[in-house]
């Protein structure tokens, strides 16, 4: 396996899916902006929208991947008996699931978002909308575990392009707004789960080749199958950490007007790096790095290991420092036009500066966790993943009065950082990962390259800040020009230094 050139291909349509997923909420914050609607839909989104991250990128795979590829290489009879006991289980958990939330549902969203209970209509819109979205859960679980499958057989392309189905339904949503009149976000709302069956039916298409499932009422709770099980729970709270905080973010958010929108909009904008530098790097990992482990091949482990930590940095630094010394002029040039206004554009600009500091951590997060559920070690990042969604509860709420939500971005960064350093420390004590002095050294070349660039990137923007002001509607064009410039500088002196090799896209790992 080439890693650069599967995370390449992973990332291209990842990245092509948040591009589209830009555009989608480029379009929303035209039409909704940042007030009470927008924070009915947000919850309503969020809810599936969080589903979707912790099962798709990489939470299911985490569990499953590993004992699939175990039963492989005994045989595939084995493994697509193991497959479809998993399948047929996960079936029937969600369809039970889905039934009794949609049942409950009032009392589902006081407990999302109880600041919702102040606002009786914000309230009922958020019940009404989140009912019609969350059926997307069914369908995006089982996407998820075809794509397992394919991930296992190394095919990754369409698992990464698969999203694409639901921000194009999205837009198409939002382009045709006029003719939904005041009542846009119910549309919305219907377009989610329709996408989601959409994304299940595209995926199993291509899945059929190496497994078809059968669907049976009565079917085998094997030892295996509980194995996997207990893994996917802990898996699903560790690999998801940073979606698990940005959704209490959300809980808490829920009780200042706004809030929640103004996190969303920052959100998005670092999970655009987020999906290339942690995500798409951990799902292609995953599977050969389980069978080096399998094989006991310590060599072959460890260079993988490396690399992808290096890959994770050298794509997740420059992205911090960006977004650090200009979160304003990003914001304003992707969201800043029509409802969304400066005062939303200040806001949200607020949260992204301090959701950046956390971006590497976000990143090896994924990386860290993946070298644990390459040894069906699921469990150790779940117990530190717990510990830091406590820590961050226990942050937000001890100064969310005091300074408001801006105490969630920097929770939310602040926990993540320790639940890095926990993970390294655990990997180091076990022996399982160690940082050697080529390590070290690869990291100061990425660090000495990502900050000419970007001061460079800052040098651009101050000469030329009056292209980027909020009354400028070519902001995002200009915005556009200047971070391929720099992309290129970065690419460029990265060479120079060595942080990046050419001939690295060539090895096989």
């Amino acid at each position: 396996m080439n890693l650069i050139k599967s995370t390449g291909t992973f990332s291209f349509f990842t990245f092509l899916s948040r591009i589209l997923g830009y555009i989608r909420d480029f379009l929303i914050a035209i039409t909704l902006g940042s007030g009470p609607i927008a924070d009915a839909f947000f919850v309503a989104f969020r809810i599936p929208n969080t589903f979707r991250r912790l099962f798709s990128e990489g939470t299911f795979n985490a569990a499953f991947i590993p004992s699939y590829s175990s039963e492989l290489t005994k045989s595939k009879k084995k493994a697509t008996s193991f497959a479809n006991d998993v399948f047929n289980f996960l079936l029937i958990g969600l369809f039970v699931v889905v039934l009794i939330i949609e049942i409950f549902m009032p009392l589902f969203i006081k407990l999302i978002a109880p600041g919702f209970t102040e606002n009786n209509d914000k309230l009922e819109l958020a019940i009404l909308l989140t009912r019609i979205t969350f059926p997307f859960l069914i369908f995006i679980s089982l996407a998820s575990f075809f794509s397992a499958i394919l991930n296992s057989y190394n095919k990754f392309g369409i698992a990464a392009a698969a999203p694409i189905v639901l921000n194009i339904i999205l837009i198409f949503v939002l382009i045709f707004e006029t003719k939904f009149g005041n009542n846009i976000v119910v549309p919305l709302s219907y377009g989610v789960s329709i996408a989601g069956l959409l994304q299940l039916i595209i995926i199993f298409i291509f899945v059929k080749k190496y497994f078809n499932p059968i669907i049976k009422i009565s079917f085998k709770i094997t030892k295996k199958v509980k194995f996997f099980f207990k893994k996917l729970v802990p898996s699903i709270f560790s690999s998801g950490i940073t979606q698990i905080n940005i959704l209490v973010g959300t809980i808490i958010a829920s009780f200042e007007a706004s809030a929640v929108s103004y996190l969303y909009y920052a959100d998005r904008i670092y999970q655009i790096n987020l999906a290339i530098a942690g995500i798409a790097i951990g799902t292609v990992l995953l599977p050969k790095l389980s069978e080096y482990v399998e094989k006991k091949n310590l060599n072959r482990i460890n260079y993988i290991q490396d690399k992808s930590l290096e890959l994770s940095l050298f794509l997740s630094l420059p992205a911090m420092f960006a977004l650090l010394v200009a979160p304003k002029e990003i914001t304003s040039s992707l969201f800043g036009y029509g409802s969304f206004d400066v005062k939303s554009v200040e806001n949200s600009s607020k949260a992204l500066f301090y959701f950046a500091f956390g971006v590497p951590a976000f990143a090896l997060i994924k990386i860290f966790s993946t070298f644990l559920f390459a040894r069906h070690n699921t469990k150790v990042p779940f117990y530190f993943s717990i510990f830091s969604v406590l820590l961050n509860i226990f942050i937000s709420i001890t100064f969310f009065n005091k300074i408001g939500f801006i105490i969630i971005p920097i929770s939310t960064t602040i926990s993540s950082w320790v639940n890095v350093i926990l993970l390294f420390l655990y990997l180091n004590n076990k022996k399982y990962f160690t940082v050697n002095s080529k390590t070290i050294f690869s990291f100061i070349k990425i660090l000495c390259s990502s900050s000419i660039s970007v001061y460079l990137f800052y040098l651009v923007l101050t000469k030329f800040s009056f292209l980027f002001v909020y009354e400028n509607n070519l902001k995002l064009l200009y915005m556009l020009i200047v971070v391929i410039f720099i992309i290129l500088i970065y690419v460029f002196v990265s060479i120079l230094t060595k942080a990046f090799k050419l001939s690295d896209i060539k090895l096989k790992y």
